[in-house]
């Protein structure tokens, strides 16, 4: 496994960057490749294990109770579901055996569903006009991946607790997550002058630019209101600190841009903030609802992070590497707005041409263009998909605290369908 900047970098108490693994490092690695096989074939035809349990939806306890011992069954002894991940893997593999996440989180399809009934009530109903905005970007559905998470988690780790059911605060922990990314969502379309997402009107389209940073406010206000009432010092802190993260984020993207200069370290911190913080966040949070010590939740904070961060780099590989009418944008808009994402910055490294380009800001006709080219054709998208790889290899590690189940499998499968994205 590669080291990406030989050195590591501790922000607010977090490492950000570090080495994949020490070559004297043991541990036993879980391949999401083969899991990926076992889960995506659907529910018909032959094989069994873990393919059954994601196409199980549960009928309450008693469908649960019967999945776990099915898990439990197939997962004893390392079987080839949850054998060593490697530096090496062939991402071609996962496109031959895709993986779903609505495949995934079909163990915890009754807690999304009643998230989704209470993501609009749990806004509030004191003004008409953000009960509409609220409603506009909710309705527009999307994988609900960070509710998800907090579930999978919660489930995952109140086994070790032998809870045998979520408590309020897991579920209130979810919707207020769904909440905060929904804002950053209203707040993120206003700065990109976005006018859709994912196939609907963005919220200041349908109701101006105002009203969707009022909205937007509200929202993060709303969910800082019960974030407070969960009266967990600890957790409270954790979510407090995203919001933060989130400007920061921003106000460092808005800075570095058509900076050739800007440092794979500093792109990591900003995607930490952007991204990573909330699913770190999530995460850890739910552990530390189940009751599991420090050590556990921490943990769970270093699964969310690498994981987050892992997306991250895929969307900024995938700005490159899809068409136009996969992206719902034309092809290079973060590089064309000067946002420089890992496969620019391992590009600078061996095109000086690049960086002129660059800090021209495209002003000749076609530079857009033959920047991109110069990207694909110096190994920037390679060297991104290895860093890629090397943070979903961080994810995998930190599950190895976890009980077998069919929740720590949906968790693994997750670093799988992220790598599946650049396969």
């Amino acid at each position: 496994m590669m080291s990406v900047t030989g050195k590591s970098i501790d922000f607010a108490g977090k490492n950000l960057v570090s080495c994949a693994c020490s070559s004297n490092a043991s541990f036993d690695r879980h391949t999401v490749r083969s899991y990926a096989k076992v889960n995506s074939k659907g529910c018909g035809g032959s094989g069994h294990g873990t393919r059954k349990l994601v196409c199980c939806r549960r009928r309450g306890t008693q469908c649960r109770v019967s999945s776990m011992k099915t898990a439990e069954s197939m997962v004893n002894g390392r079987t080839k579901a949850i054998e060593g991940l490697t530096s090496g893997l062939d991402l071609k593999a996962y496109s031959e055996s895709p993986v779903s996440p609505a495949g995934l989180f079909e163990v915890v399809a009754d807690d999304l569903l009643t998230l989704n009934k209470n993501l609009q009530s749990i806004v509030g109903a004191e003004n008409p006009v953000l009960i509409s905005a609220a409603e506009q970007i909710f309705s527009a559905g999307g994988k609900r991946m960070r509710p998800a998470l907090v579930f999978l988690v919660s489930r995952a780790t109140a086994e070790l607790l032998g809870l045998k059911e979520l408590t309020a605060k897991h579920r209130r922990l979810a919707e207020i997550i769904e909440m905060i990314h929904t804002a950053s969502l209203i707040h993120d379309d206003v700065l990109d002058e976005s006018d859709l997402r994912r196939g609907k009107k963005t919220v200041h389209q349908m109701f101006g630019t105002r009203v969707a940073v009022l909205a937007g406010d509200f929202m993060f206000a709303q969910s800082s209101w019960y974030l407070a009432n969960l009266e967990n010092i600890e957790v409270i802190k954790l979510i407090s600190q995203v919001i933060k993260d989130f400007a920061s984020g921003e106000i460092r993207q808005a800075s570095s841009l058509f900076d050739c200069d800007l440092q794979l370290d500093e792109y990591l911190i900003k995607s930490y903030y952007k991204t990573a913080s909330l699913i770190a966040a999530s995460t850890k949070g739910a552990a530390i609802f189940s009751g599991a010590d420090s050590s556990i939740s921490e943990k769970m904070y270093e699964y969310g992070k690498n994981l987050g961060l892992s997306f991250q780099i895929v969307d900024d590989i995938l700005d490159f590497t899809q068409s136009a009418e996969q992206l719902g944008k034309p092809a290079g808009t973060d590089l064309g707005k000067g946002n420089l994402t890992a496969p620019v910055i391992f590009a600078l490294e061996k095109e000086p041409k690049l960086r002129d380009i660059i800090e021209s800001e495209f002003s000749e006709v076609g530079a857009l263009d033959e920047a991109i080219n110069l990207v694909k054709s110096c190994g920037g998208i390679e060297r991104a998909r290895e860093l890629a790889k090397d943070k979903a290899d961080l994810a995998i590690q930190s599950l190895h605290c976890l009980p077998q189940s069919v929740f720590r499998l949906a968790l693994e499968g997750m670093v799988a369908y992220n790598l599946q994205r650049i396969a």
